[in-house]
């Protein structure tokens, strides 16, 4: 009986223990779980600040400048002989001319520097007449001078001259239909006393049928008439039908590149004494000038006064060539009217 008792007073014991630590454990507030906040180092507590930014790590578009005068892959100047501006537009002798006059580009307010031919084509590619007021049929009238050839090499660039009925290359006399005079690039010593340079460049007409059949047309090409073609000796419809010839070889070669091209059709000289742009008070008159080009404004005319000087000065800017002679003065207007 005594270990019965002992016994369940034991249990009795254990038994209000654990009663008395479950009530105490359940009388206190439940714990919270919370994730503690990170500590940052100290070096990351300080003002956020705009950082300065570098001017030189700062790109600015700079915007590409327009060109004056586009960069031609070719140009082509074909020439013809004395006719005033009022004896070529409108003319039905001239109707192909004049088609292309109204298509393309006509420069109604051009001026030719002299009488007779031979220093307005002196002019074109040396930018002088050097004196000269004749057609030195009689005498050399030589040039030690540059001329628009020199700048043309000197750039990497090709040129020819195609002149009709010539005999042969680099040919320096006269023939019945072939004339010097109407031949610029014979009287400058640089092309003529240089036989390997002279016979390269200075070809006759048909080489331009061999150079077209080859694809390899020069840079820069000066094309003359004969003296009966060029509408010095014959009739304007024989020059008309002449310049279609040529143009229906020219046009879809310089059109199958795809590249930028120019032709010119002028005239060595008018029938008047007109001036303008600096040229002397007495000059050598008016003539119809039409630039043929897909980088040209179509049905265009433009009222600007140029002269001879004119189209040698454009022809440097194309090609950032320098400017020889009176293309450099300030009285010679650059062309830049026509282009789109």
């Amino acid at each position: 009986m005594i270990k019965f008792t002992l016994r369940f007073l034991v249990i009795r014991v254990l038994w209000m223990t654990t009663l008395v630590s479950f009530l105490t454990q359940a009388c206190q507030p439940a714990l919270t779980l919370s994730t503690p906040e990170p500590v940052l180092p100290s070096s990351t507590l300080q003002p956020l600040s705009t950082p300065t930014p570098d001017p030189t790590s700062t790109l600015v578009a700079t915007p590409t400048p327009i060109p004056l005068v586009p960069d031609f892959s070719h140009i082509v100047i074909i020439i013809f002989e004395n006719k005033e501006y009022g004896s070529v537009i409108g003319n039905g002798s001239m109707a192909y001319f004049n088609l292309l006059a109204s298509s393309y580009t006509l420069l109604n307010q051009h001026y030719t520097p002299a009488h007779p031919s031979l220093p307005n084509y002196i002019s074109l590619i040396g930018g002088d007449t050097f004196g000269i007021t004749d057609n030195c049929d009689y005498s050399d009238c030589y040039i030690n001078a540059p001329s628009l050839p020199d700048l043309i090499e000197a750039s990497g660039r090709t040129w020819k001259t195609y002149q009709d009925d010539m005999p042969e290359p680099c040919f320096t006399g006269n023939t019945l239909r072939y004339v010097r005079k109407h031949n610029p690039f014979i009287f400058f010593d640089p092309i003529r006393t240089d036989t390997e340079r002279c016979q390269r460049s200075i070809v006759p007409l048909t080489q331009m049928d061999v150079d077209l059949a080859a694809n390899d047309l020069p840079n820069f090409i000066f094309i003359t008439p004969d003296i009966c073609y060029s509408a010095h000796d014959c009739t304007l419809d024989l020059a008309d039908g002449w310049l279609k010839e040529q143009m229906d070889k020219l046009y879809p070669a310089l059109e199958s590149t795809g590249e930028p091209y120019l032709i010119i059709l002028t005239w060595d000289e008018g029938q008047g004494n007109h001036s303008c742009c600096g040229l002397p008070e007495l000059a050598g008159g008016r003539v119809a000038t039409v630039f043929i080009s897909p980088q040209v404004r179509e049905n265009f005319q433009d009222n600007t006064p140029y002269s001879h000087y004119s189209i040698l000065k454009t022809i440097s800017e194309a090609w950032g060539l320098p400017y020889l002679g009176h293309a450099a003065d300030a009285e010679t207007t650059l062309i830049t009217a026509p282009w789109k």
